[in-house]
């Protein structure tokens, strides 16, 4: 065959274009395979998201609990509700997907809704299934729902209804040192928790944790390939963080700020804190918050935040202080009433004082005069340098958010007499407590501390523990034997004018101080009023063993100082009942202190029969077979003469006989069966205005009076065993 010029031309350019689509096809593969972007597009990329997938792993948030293990902030699940809308999201009739008959769904959500919140009516929720859309949100009611709630909406098996899983922060107890404690939230846009105020915000970084990650081959669906290889990087949770309240013990306070609060104050705030070690067993404050619905009208802490002028209090210092630099004479004879400083004249707070008295005694009545003169005789500069040796104007380091300084500045004469009884300087609670643990250990401050340990819950390693922490030794033994002294003729003294005779208890030997400030206004002035002033009082007790301090503060309190008394003293009472610390109890012995069993969600026969076996008798309130509630909680230690609350799932409440109970174990039961009380006197229940065995109405108000004398004589004993004496006398 002969091929023509033609054909040969043909053939050669065919061959040359096939030479040309394959230099063209190897030059793109080598450009591809040597260049990650191509056109804009980066294909490692591209190929990834396309083949595998990238899941976060949440760290769960550590724990916030008290000494003895009780919880007190956790992270739980919660559930919003949500209806599918779309009959698309049906796929076979028989098994529909979307909601279906929407009034049905609209009443039976409401019969469980509704109780939540009141606007989810079946007519509201109707409204809402009638969204011309995909699927719709069954809010506000439907938000934030609770497990037991997702269960009973799941039993109705209604069709198009589903839920979206969400973790939020909840505190067992509400409004339970609240200001301590903080709180934690999610920010609109974010799936993180971040911690405000209090231990949450201050121990954020420890609490938080840290997310994980898994990468992982997908399908087209999205879901993991089986058989292939996936990269994990664990999440590591939170750490736990175990503070050294007593819960027992804040409970207490806060049954006490509720007392003051009925006296309308602008603020108060009470702390007691080991006197050994510089712990803070309790601390409650008002105004308050419940962090579970963040009702906060004050972001400060008024036990780290509010700076005021302390008063009276100052002058267990100032004394002190003139007794270490050896200018300090008890028996010295001075004239009280007024003293005069430069263009100035001072004068004692009932401004005509008690004619010559001694240094001794003038501490006891309270006297501006006898500070002043002590202030005097040492001078600016040893008093400034006691008071910051103390910790007075700087930070004390509690591991608390937003501590404030206070201000100590004494450059004037003035400045000098007035620092000396407690003006013209500003401090804080917890300087307050720092600044007494040197009247209970030898004249050495302690820093106060709040967290007793961080652990590990992966591990179980303890990673910190709060400790007693010495700061400075301000003081000598004879210093503070002798202010011991003077603090004790203050309370216990037989004199009837020393300030602190209202504070005065037999259940423990408490010492102490009082402290009365003015305090000033937003025109910059001070402010003048009859209940316009700080009062305050700083103890210790028991008197020769010190186990504990207290510092009570509050601002423009409605009430007389024997009011205030009254409060103090059935709060030390109390702890002094738990602690047994109580002196009118003869028997001291250990093996009467019981430490109590959780008794929830048994049977209360099963609990009842628990208690007795310990040597003691429950107060039941209702009529149910099961209990829900118990104070003491668990694992709280109490004297075995201490009462044991329980409350039943009854719906029936029945008043029991109160005679010879304490204010506080009143106010527990009240509190537990939901009930307000009046309270007039102090000490113990001596007569009510119910009946016991009367019906408990929620709308009841006890009245009870109290008498400060020995409850078992107010006990009237059981006819019973009445009848049995008789019996064994015949």
């Amino acid at each position: 065959m002969k091929y023509t010029n033609n054909t040969i031309r043909i053939n050669f350019l065919f061959v040359i274009c096939i030479v040309l689509l394959f230099c063209v096809f190897f030059g793109k593969l080598y450009y591809v395979t040597f260049n990650d972007v191509v056109e804009g597009t980066n294909l490692q990329e591209l190929a990834d998201s396309r083949a595998t997938a990238t899941k976060i792993l949440k760290a769960e948030r550590g724990n916030i609990l008290d000494r003895e293990g009780n919880l007190l902030a956790q992270n739980v699940n919660s559930y919003t509700v949500i209806a599918y809308l779309s009959p698309s999201r049906t796929s076979d009739e028989r098994y529909p997907k979307h909601v279906v008959d929407k009034d049905l769904t609209a009443t039976k959500l409401s019969e469980i809704l509704l109780p939540i919140n009141e606007k989810m009516t079946k007519e509201y929720i109707y409204g809402l299934l009638e969204f011309d859309g995909y699927q719709v949100e069954l809010g506000p009611g439907g938000r934030n729902i609770t497990e037991l709630t997702k269960q009973k909406i799941e039993e109705l098996n209604l069709p198009g209804i589903d839920f979206i899983k969400t973790s939020k922060r909840y505190y067992q107890n509400g409004d339970f040192a609240s200001y301590i404690i903080g709180y934690a939230k999610k920010y609109d846009g974010s799936e993180e928790m971040i911690g405000e105020l209090g231990i949450e915000g201050f121990c954020n970084r420890y609490l938080k944790g840290t997310d994980g990650s898994i990468t992982y081959q997908k399908d087209a669906y999205g879901y993991q390939m089986a058989n292939t290889v996936s990269y994990e990087t664990p999440a590591k949770d939170g750490l736990d963080v175990y503070l050294t309240l007593d819960k027992q013990v804040q409970i207490f306070l806060d049954n006490s700020v509720e007392e003051f609060v009925k006296y309308n104050p602008d603020w108060v705030s009470i702390t007691i804190a080991d006197a050994k070690t510089g712990a803070i067993i309790g601390s409650s404050s008002s105004p308050s918050f419940n962090p579970n619905k963040l009702n906060i009208v004050n972001y400060n802490n008024p036990f780290t935040s509010y700076t005021y002028e302390p008063g009276s209090t100052m002058k267990i210092f100032s004394f002190m202080s003139a007794m270490e630099e050896g200018a300090y004479k008890g028996d010295e004879l001075y004239q009280s009433g007024t003293v005069p400083v430069k263009d100035y004249v001072i004068k004692d707070w009932n401004k005509v004082g008690w004619g010559k008295i001694t240094y001794d005694v003038g501490f006891t009545y309270s006297s501006n005069v006898a500070a002043v003169k002590l202030a005097q005789k040492i001078g600016r500069n040893k008093l400034s340098d006691y008071y910051s040796r103390l910790g007075f104007g700087e930070q004390t380091g509690i591991e608390l958010a937003n501590e404030y300084n206070g201000k100590i500045d004494i450059e004037y004469e003035t400045e000098l007499a007035s620092a000396s009884y407690g003006h013209g300087i500003t401090v804080t609670p917890v300087q307050m407590i720092q600044a007494l643990t040197s009247v209970t250990n030898d004249g050495t401050t302690l820093k106060p501390y709040i967290i007793d340990k961080i652990i590990d819950p992966n591990t179980g390693k303890v990673v910190y523990e709060g400790k007693r922490t010495e700061k400075n030794k301000v003081y000598s033994t004879a210093t503070v034997n002798k202010i011991t002294e003077l603090m004790d003729m203050t309370v216990n003294g037989n004199d009837s004018a020393a300030t602190g005779k209202v504070y005065e208890t037999p259940s423990v030997r408490l010492i102490g101080k009082t402290g009365t400030a003015n305090y000033i206004g937003e025109n910059g002035k001070y402010v003048v009023g009859s209940y316009n002033v700080i009062r305050s009082f700083a103890g210790v007790f028991p008197k020769d063993n010190p186990e504990y301090i207290i510092y009570v503060v509050v601002k423009d309190f409605h009430g007389t100082s024997k009011n205030m008394g009254a409060i103090v003293k059935d709060l030390v009472e109390s702890v002094a009942k738990y602690k047994n610390l109580d002196e009118r109890v003869s028997d001291k012995d250990e093996s009467k202190i019981v430490k109590v069993d959780n008794y929830l969600n048994t049977s209360l026969s099963s609990a009842t029969t628990k208690i007795n076996n310990k040597g003691m008798s429950p107060i039941v309130i209702g009529n149910g077979n099961t209990v829900v509630k118990q104070m003491p909680e668990r694992n709280t230690k109490i004297s075995s003469s201490s009462k044991i609350f329980l409350l039943t799932n009854g719906n029936e409440y029945i008043y029991p006989d109160v005679t010879g109970w304490s204010s506080s174990e009143l106010i527990t039961f009240c509190n537990l069966v939901g009930i307000k009380y009046e309270l007039n006197g102090y000490g113990y229940v001596v007569s009510t205005n119910i009946v016991p065995g009367a019906i408990i109405n929620k709308e009841d108000v006890i009245t009870a009076n109290l008498e400060n004398i020995q409850p078992s004589s107010l006990i009237k004993p059981k006819v019973d065993e009445q009848n049995d004496k008789d019996k064994k006398t015949s």
